[in-house]
């Protein structure tokens, strides 16, 4: 007969705890994002959070930083040793992270799916020589926005189709008092700026490199695309405080009732035509920028960002799969008044569409059309240097000639 002792039930007791089930390891993910533009912050948190229901073992810490942040940020962290396992990135700069190794490439977690269902020139946000370096997220390009009401006092039928076009009714708009400056860009020194610039280079169907890879905005489209700023804003036409403004400074001048003209992204249309502290809700129209006459019927600027994992990253497949989240259909649906979806078959269904059909006509003709920014490893310098070029013309420190010929020699390329 089996003789059971105290010491006996304690060995058993003790070898039965060895077997309790344990709580997976949580994950923590700490994620970078823009703070302006596109998805808004609350919209991200919102994303974010029911990813972590769904995946109960991973946490994400979301910080967010303006624009102009982004890169040092990511860049700075690679420097330090950790940092990041997910970062927001611009179309402009694949080339350099991935000549000096700041994201993964994640070619082979592509999926055929995903290759045919999303839109094809959404691809160019995250590629650069045939590798993937994270999935497109927001698809984006900069569009004419409008004052219907402003264009009907002055007895404008229709927006402009022309810039020449856009200068004339701006001036009409002025002479008749309905506003003093009928123009707001975004021309600060920052890459709001190269995005205005940008949009206007591919009016003119300019061009920033040669096939060689060295500079061409010096001339032709390029040199006509900034006489072009100079002039409407030595001319009044053009709010003069646009040589200071970004995009956000832009959308509440124009909210207010202070421009008849615009030209911003995406997520200002449903934010200053519906918001409650829009004075000109139900008043917005917007098409696709205009073109020049002879040489485009439209203008537009790739403004689109990816989200990627950077190299230092030990996190890779949970950060992989919050990205797989983040950007696919359904969510992007949910959020598609802020940011327009990737995916093409988005724009079939109704919900996506309701309420914004004027803007995805719009874009419809826009995101067609978008031009790149030089694909360089040495963007930020040329960048940099139009930057500088831009603000000396708009100044009348230099004319538009000289100041290009100065940023070729600071561009380094």
């Amino acid at each position: 007969m089996l003789k059971i002792t105290r010491r006996t039930l304690l060995a058993t007791a003790l070898a039965g705890a060895c077997f309790v089930p344990q709580a997976h390891a949580e994950t923590t993910l700490n994620a970078l994002f823009m703070a302006q533009a596109a998805y808004s912050e609350s919209d991200v948190r919102e994303m974010t959070e029911r990813f972590t229901e769904a995946n109960p073992d991973i946490k994400v810490n979301l910080e967010f930083v303006p624009y102009e942040g982004l890169h040092d940020k990511t860049v700075l962290a690679q420097g330090s040793g950790g940092g990041y396992d997910i970062v927001l990135f611009d179309v402009i700069w694949p080339a350099e992270y991935a000549t000096n190794g700041v994201l993964v490439d994640v070619s082979d977690r592509i999926t055929g799916a995903m290759k045919d269902e999303v839109l094809p020139g959404a691809w160019t946000t995250v590629q650069y020589q045939d590798k993937y370096y994270g999935m497109p997220w927001i698809l984006d390009t900069k569009y004419l926005f409008y004052n219907k009401e402003m264009l009907e006092k002055a007895g404008i039928a229709n927006p402009p189709t022309t810039w020449d076009e856009l200068a004339e009714q701006a001036k009409i708009l002025k002479e008749k008092g309905i506003v003093e400056h009928p123009i707001a860009w975004s021309w600060a020194q920052a890459e709001a700026a190269i995005c205005d610039y940008t949009t206007l280079v591919s009016a003119y169907d300019g061009a920033f490199l040669d096939a060689e890879g060295k500079p061409a905005f010096q001339s032709g489209g390029g040199l006509s695309a900034l006489e072009y700023m100079a002039n409407s804003y030595e001319s009044g036409l053009t709010n003069p405080n646009s040589k200071e403004f970004l995009e956000e400074d832009v959308r509440n001048v124009f909210q207010n009732g202070e421009a008849a003209f615009a030209l911003n992204w995406t997520y200002m249309y449903n934010l200053a035509n519906s918001s409650e502290d829009s004075k000109v809700a139900g008043k917005v129209g917007v098409v696709a920028a205009p073109g020049i006459e002879g040489k485009s019927e439209v203008s537009a600027v790739n403004g689109s960002m990816g989200l990627g994992i950077p190299a230092t990253s030990k996190n890779v497949d949970e950060a992989w799969k919050y990205i797989v989240y983040m950007t696919s259909q359904d969510v992007q649906d949910k959020y598609a008044k802020g940011s327009l979806p990737i995916w093409a078959s988005s724009y079939e269904d109704e919900a996506v569409t309701s309420g914004q059909e004027e803007l995805i006509a719009a874009a419809g003709k826009g995101l067609a059309a978008m031009y790149p920014r030089p694909t360089t490893p040495r963007y930020q310098e040329l960048s940099a240097a139009l930057q500088q070029a831009i603000q000396e013309t708009l100044l009348g420190q230099s004319s538009a000639e000289d100041a290009l010929q100065s940023a070729v020699e600071n561009s380094g390329l």
